[in-house]
């Protein structure tokens, strides 16, 4: 787990550094661009792994009925011979796009390492010369210094612009972290040839183009296969379009000291945090404990049309640990429910609201909406139960909806909620605009107003605590976006949740459920690797939930 930093706090972090500890800027840099220049070589690979060129090139140049000129033929023979160097020379080359400011610098500097790796380098400074920064001027005389060059940026310039084309590697050094505005000009032609190139591109901190905080596309964005990130992660690499952007994310620790970076993000009380690899441990259950111990899930889902949800969140659940799981359906319903379910209990709702109310009162935890309908007797069902329940309740779906319109249902519940909303089901109960344009800001400020855990769906899936600490999920595919899978995350929820040593006096809450998000999408991506994302299935996410859980469980006799 990795804290999360924003464009504000790395701003603050970087100046406390070099301005009251005295940590040289240049320095930096320096060990910035050395991970910029390793990530380059990483993806280039090692030289006796590339094998012969992966394409060749060939340029055609389209004359009139006239012969050319002498001058045109000469710059014909020119181009000629960029390409046919490329074809000839094996030696890969890399081009660096950098901006006047320090992110630039970072990609000036990293030009100069990339040389010294032996790669074929240019260096092309888009924008302002005037208004390149100190420490961007001193990268570049130490550019120079070792033979390099950092160019003006000129894709009029056909010379330079046949060179590209033969590129295996860019760069994306334009502007990183602070970007406000939508891209234009000399840095979107930048962005563009990045993006139209088939050679893949290496981002500084941010791709540029992508609002480091929010992971809002400011016009066009580079889409990078590796992004480079100093120090700490930024929200905006992870989150909707920014995090389709960023391709695989590497921290690299440049020299900010670690007390300072755990003086002022680890120590705040509303820290973000990223989940992406590394182990979330479940702590090993309880060698004499019974299956009440792990948990009763009442689970309330169901309608006519909606037989799957109830059957994949109960199956869900039952993956997940729980002890007992007892699921209540319409009784219109109920005998398509119950021959599906083997370790489920299915039954048919009482027609008399008291009934109902004792089966859940019964239970650690209620998992309500899936598949349910907004009939408005349903809904008014809902609302009673939330206001009846003294145990954790998790809101899916229609259970959601039935909020709209009586958000105080939520707010006097004095037991823990999660609620599980996709962009839509949150637009519906809280009136804002669609698309969010800060998912991370929108879902804590909910959490901590309504006292609850939200769960925020999406690329990159927000999961929001009432103290206001936040995590988002790392993990997750395109193939997890079928109906079911909201299903399957909710039932997952129920079951943690639902299992007493895992509630026990320093659990949070909101990490539990963060866990459970994350488990949901390594599901996912087990099953996107196995089966690829077009054919898996939410019943796959389940069958492949085991071995997931398994790798996270506590070792020991």
């Amino acid at each position: 787990m990795q804290i999360l930093a924003s464009t504000r706090q790395m701003r603050e972090l970087d100046r406390i550094a070099i301005q009251e500890r005295g940590v040289p800027s240049l320095d930096l840099m320096e060990r910035a661009a050395q991970a910029v220049a390793e990530a380059v070589r990483d993806v280039l690979g090692p030289e006796e792994n590339r094998g012969p060129l992966a394409r060749s090139f060939g340029l055609i140049v389209s004359t009139g009925e006239q012969p050319p000129t002498e001058a045109e033929q000469r710059e014909m023979d020119e181009l000629r011979a960029i390409v046919e160097s490329k074809n000839a020379d094996p030696t890969p080359r890399v081009a660096v796009f950098c901006g006047p400011g320090n992110n630039g610098g970072d990609g000036v500097a990293a030009a100069r390492l990339l040389r010294g790796m032996g790669y074929q380098v240019r260096a092309f400074l888009v924008g302002d010369r005037d208004k390149m920064t100190p420490d961007a001027k001193a990268m570049e005389e130490k550019l120079v210094a070792a033979g390099g060059e950092l160019e003006p940026f000129c894709p009029e310039e056909p010379r330079q612009n046949v060179w590209l084309t033969t590129c295996d590697c860019m760069v994306d050094a334009l502007f990183g972290v602070g970007l406000r505005r939508p891209v234009a000009g000399a840095f979107l032609t930048a962005v563009r040839i990045m993006n139209d190139r088939p050679c893949p591109v290496v981002a500084c901190d941010v791709p540029s183009g992508v609002d480091g905080d929010t992971g809002q596309i400011l016009g066009e964005a580079v889409r990078a296969k590796v992004t480079v990130t100093f120090t700490c992660a930024k929200p905006g690499l992870y989150l909707g379009e920014g995090g389709a952007c960023a391709g695989k994310v590497r921290v690299a620790h440049i020299g900010i000291p670690h007390d300072l970076i755990h003086q002022q993000l680890l120590r705040q009380p509303e820290t973000a945090k990223v989940m992406d690899g590394g182990r979330y441990v479940l702590p090993r259950r309880p060698r004499t404990a019974h299956k009440g111990e792990f948990g009763k899930v009442f689970i309330l889902a169901g309608s006519e049309g909606y037989t799957g949800a109830p059957v994949l969140a109960a199956r869900a659940a039952v993956r997940a640990g729980a002890g007992l799981v007892f699921l209540g359906v319409p009784r219109e319903v109920y005998p398509i429910v119950a021959v599906k379910c083997d370790e489920a209990m299915a039954f048919p709702l009482p027609e008399k609201y008291d009934k109902i109310l004792e089966m859940a009162r019964g239970c650690d935890v209620a998992l309500i909406g899936p598949g349910l309908g907004r009939a408005p007797e349903t809904e008014m069902l809902v609302r009673r139960l939330l206001a009846d329940l003294g145990i954790p309740v998790v809101l899916d779906a229609d259970g959601i909806n039935a909020l709209s319109g009586h958000i105080d249902s939520l707010d006097k519940r004095s037991a823990l909620t999660v609620l599980t909303p996709h962009d839509g089901e949150f637009q519906r109960l809280t009136g804002c605009q669609l698309p969010i344009r800060d998912r991370l800001t929108a879902a804590r400020e909910f959490a901590k107003a309504h006292r609850c855990v939200l769960v925020l769906k999406g690329h990159g899936t927000v999961t929001a605590a009432p103290d206001g600490e936040v995590w988002i999920c790392g993990a997750g595919n395109p193939g997890m976006a079928k109906g079911g899978s909201g299903d399957v995350l909710a039932g997952m929820l129920a079951a943690l949740l639902g299992q007493k040593h895992l509630r026990g006096p320093y659990a949070h809450p909101g990490k539990l459920v963060a866990c459970g998000v994350y488990y949901h999408a390594q599901a996912g991506d087990s099953c996107a690797r196995r089966l690829g994302e077009y054919g898996m299935t939410p019943s796959d996410m389940i069958e492949a939930l085991p071995q997931i859980l398994l790798k996270h469980e506590e070792r020991g006799q």
